[in-house]
């Protein structure tokens, strides 16, 4: 009679940029490889010192442009992972209120 069910624990993690604490699938992941490659992981399940940062442009600017990201990961970034970040950043949507391109609402 009656098991109480339990809630499927969420992992939270924080983006470097904004600090706002999030479920760990609402965060994108970047990775410091072994190599010393800085790299997007949109598994989460490489191996290496990871940094998270909101699916948000507007966050991925703020951390490349205040060198967050680089703190956290513990490396500098070279001009290609930067760039390679930044490519990826233009992607996303500029907040998390604004619907992605193709997204919007009507028809």
């Amino acid at each position: 009679m009656g098991k109480k069910q339990r809630r499927k624990h969420v992992p939270q993690r924080t983006c470097v940029a904004c600090r706002t604490v999030r479920g760990k699938r609402e965060l994108v992941r970047v990775v410091r490889t072994p190599e010393g490659a800085v790299v997007v992981d949109e598994t989460g399940k490489r191996s290496g010192r990871g940094a998270y940062l909101c699916r948000q442009r507007s966050c991925w600017e703020a951390a490349l442009a205040r060198r967050q990201l680089e703190q956290a990961l513990k490396v500098a970034l070279t001009s290609e992972s930067e760039t390679l970040l930044r490519e990826y950043a233009t992607g996303l949507p500029l907040s998390l209120t604004e619907p992605e391109e193709g997204e919007e609402g009507g028809e």
